[in-house]
């Protein structure tokens, strides 16, 4: 994991003196936007984000362009809110983990570990159930406003034994970062092991773990980690962080509500592109894995629901640390009870 480079405010609030005037574009003229996302140019999610782009300039008739800058080209990760918010960059795609130091409500709806199983699930709470409205109250005082939430699909975990029922997390030593990750594998019987990511691999061969949270199976299967764990629990259902595509919030009102609305409809077609593309890569990689003889399983809605149920204790833990925090894990938890996924 690469250190998190921090900037003094002072910094921030002098270069964002230095670009004021790109903050107070026009709605009438033609904007360029600076956006950057938090992964590398080449990634898929790069790629797909830059026809996203692309879509937002011929649909604006070139009124909008927008020029996406790959992760850290500007500031930190874990500073492009303050950017945003300063009019240093315009808009950012990311996950909003990032921001949890300054409120661990941004954690919550970043990822709630073992929440979701499905994007759409997250998306529909978000969307139809409240999340934006209060994602928005979260970000809005720092100048930034949501489009519309994104979400990644849910990551894979990579394992030399089946994992179909809670019985199978019992004495499982699987890699997972410290903190909420950890904690609800803990809950779930497992026992965690915090290792850097350079270290799987080796770790997988020499034993010292017997599975890994890692990222999506595609990636996972690539990189050649079936040879030491021949198994995989996918689709996964552990973690699945949220992509939030934010603009300047003063640039957003300037906007056209048929600009709004425009902006809006875009990142919904780039969240289903990026759903569809990630997801036949997956499967793609899931049908040669199948013929080399790794063995895929899940858990099933019902032991779905036991890993959700022993995954509230950690997020009840969340939930007392801001009144934020405690509105975005009240909602989400009373969302999956509704839809009988808890």
């Amino acid at each position: 994991m690469s250190k998190i480079r921090f900037r003094p405010v002072a910094a921030i609030s002098g270069i964002a003196a230095a670009v004021a005037l790109s903050t107070s574009l026009s709605a009438q003229a033609s904007q360029l936007w600076k956006f950057q996302i938090n992964v590398n140019a080449g990634d898929e999610q790069f790629k797909i984000a830059e026809e996203w782009a692309k879509n937002v300039a011929e649909k604006s008739d070139g009124e909008i362009e927008i020029e996406l800058l790959p992760s850290s080209s500007i500031v930190g990760n874990n500073e492009t809110l303050d950017a945003v918010g300063a009019g240093i960059l315009q808009g950012h795609i990311t996950d909003p983990s990032y921001f949890a130091g300054k409120n661990p409500a941004f954690a919550v709806y970043g990822n709630m570990v073992g929440a979701w199983s499905d994007p759409y699930q997250f998306l529909d709470y978000m969307r139809n159930y409240g999340g934006e409205e209060r994602y928005n109250a979260l970000v809005e005082p720092y100048n930034v406003h949501l489009i519309r939430a994104g979400a990644m699909i849910p990551e894979a975990l990579i394992t030399k034994r089946k994992i179909e029922t809670m019985e199978d997390f019992k004495g499982l030593k699987i890699r997972a970062p410290e903190g909420m990750v950890s904690n609800i594998f803990q809950l779930a019987g497992a026992a965690p092991v915090n290792l850097p990511t350079s270290e799987v691999y080796t770790a997988l061969e020499k034993g010292v773990i017997d599975a890994a949270d890692y990222t999506v199976f595609a990636t996972n299967y690539t990189q050649g980690y079936h040879k030491y764990a021949p198994a995989a629990a996918y689709p996964g259902f552990h973690s699945m962080p949220m992509m939030g595509i934010s603009l300047n919030k003063d640039i957003w009102e300037s906007l056209s509500a048929e600009d709004q609305k425009m902006l809006e409809d875009s990142v919904d077609e780039f969240v289903d592109a990026l759903y569809n593309q990630l997801t036949e890569a997956d499967q793609e990689q899931v049908k040669i894995a199948k013929e080399n003889g790794v063995t895929i399983s899940t858990l099933s809605p019902e032991e779905l629901k036991k890993f959700r149920s022993a995954a509230q204790q950690e997020w009840n833990n969340w939930r007392e640390k801001t009144p934020a925090a405690k509105d975005a894990v009240e909602s989400i938890t009373a969302y999956l009870k509704q839809n009988d996924l808890l």
